[in-house]
């Protein structure tokens, strides 16, 4: 998958601190489609790339791309013991994302303990790796006033955002410990290839979307190129224990983005609107018929949370420590997205 990041400006960074032929870099959640796109920059741009995958996942989205790949399972210590030798960094991209229907329980053994069991792995190498951790803005909760800078208060709203602010705990003490470990806080991604907000694309092109309380609330979409080279800098630049928001250029209300996903698909512009309390009564009714029966609810609780609560987020401190600067409008990273869901007939 081609991501229109730009490479003369990653090979640089790559090639900031050492030669491009002495960077070894091991990703987990490379099957995914963020590690995916981690590793296609590294490996475009001279990188070592070594990736970990359980035996069951499956890699043909990378079979293109020069990968050695290992076998491992983030939540399985003993498959990641002396798994980084001579590695120059670590990127911890595996985690499971929000989605319905996923207890406590799972998010911490996947979220919690694999980022505890990866950073272990790290940390017990003699010559010790420099690690980025992935996690997410969401770690904040929703934001009420000015868009939310990386010192705000952790207030997480749900189970994902609650596993992925314990995890970043974890990532804190292993920096207190010795370890180089910078973390990552890339919001909403969206790009060619992407699945997670598929649903969306698809919604709008069938009709089916509707806003919740008019479309006033604001979302923070960042397109995957901006992302990778975001999180890239992080890994090279950043301070070791701290986080940094790598997010688009600005923030959008999602009426903005219903219309401007609506134009670049060319159909008609979503119209319709519940109010937060009617579109939530029936979320749950969705969510008890997908549990008597083998369905996946096409609109859940925690996607109403999502469209009617406000999240903007502060990329300052990454400009000014690490010199990102979000390249990609909205309209532009849209378009190359329905373009790309075209090309491979997922629309």
């Amino acid at each position: 998958m081609e991501t229109g990041c730009g490479c003369s400006r990653i090979r640089a960074r790559l090639t900031e601190r050492m030669k491009a032929d002495t960077i070894r870099v091991f990703v987990t959640g490379a099957t995914g489609f963020v590690g995916g796109a981690l590793v296609r920059a590294l490996a475009r741009n001279g990188a070592q790339v070594h990736a970990l995958a359980r035996p069951s996942s499956d890699r043909s989205s990378l079979s293109d791309v020069a990968v050695i790949w290992h076998e491992a399972d983030v939540t399985v210590p003993s498959s990641l013991a002396g798994i980084f030798p001579e590695a120059t960094w670590v990127i911890h991209a595996s985690g499971l994302l929000g989605q319905a229907g996923v207890s406590e329980r799972v998010y911490g053994q996947v979220n919690v303990d694999g980022t505890r069991n990866v950073l272990t792995a790290a940390l017990e190498m003699r010559n010790r790796p420099r690690v980025l951790h992935v996690s997410s803005p969401g770690v904040l909760g929703p934001i009420a006033g000015d868009p939310a800078t990386e010192d705000a208060q952790l207030a997480p709203s749900n189970p994902y955002e609650r596993s992925k602010a314990a995890a970043e705990e974890v990532a804190r003490d292993f920096a207190a410990r010795g370890l180089e470990v910078v973390i990552a806080r890339p919001e909403f991604i969206y790009g060619p290839g992407d699945r997670h907000v598929l649903g969306l694309f698809r919604a709008i092109a069938g009709g089916r979307f509707f806003y919740i309380n008019g479309g006033r609330h604001f979302c923070h979409p960042t397109f995957i190129a901006d992302a990778v080279d975001g999180m890239l800098l992080c890994l090279s630049r950043g301070r070791s224990g701290e986080a940094y928001h790598i997010t688009g250029p600005r923030p959008v209300a999602f009426r903005e983005l219903g219309n401007t996903i609506a134009n670049a698909l060319g159909v008609r512009a979503p119209s319709l609107s519940l109010p937060r309390w009617s579109a939530y009564l029936g979320a749950a009714a969705l969510e008890t018929l997908g549990r008597l029966f083998p369905l996946t609810p096409p609109l859940t609780r925690s996607g109403v949370a999502f469209f009617s609560e406000d999240r903007r987020f502060s990329w300052q401190k990454a400009r000014r420590e690490l010199g990102y600067s979000p390249q990609s409008d909205l309209a532009a990273g849209v378009s190359q997205t329905v373009q790309w869901y075209r090309d491979h007939g997922w629309l």
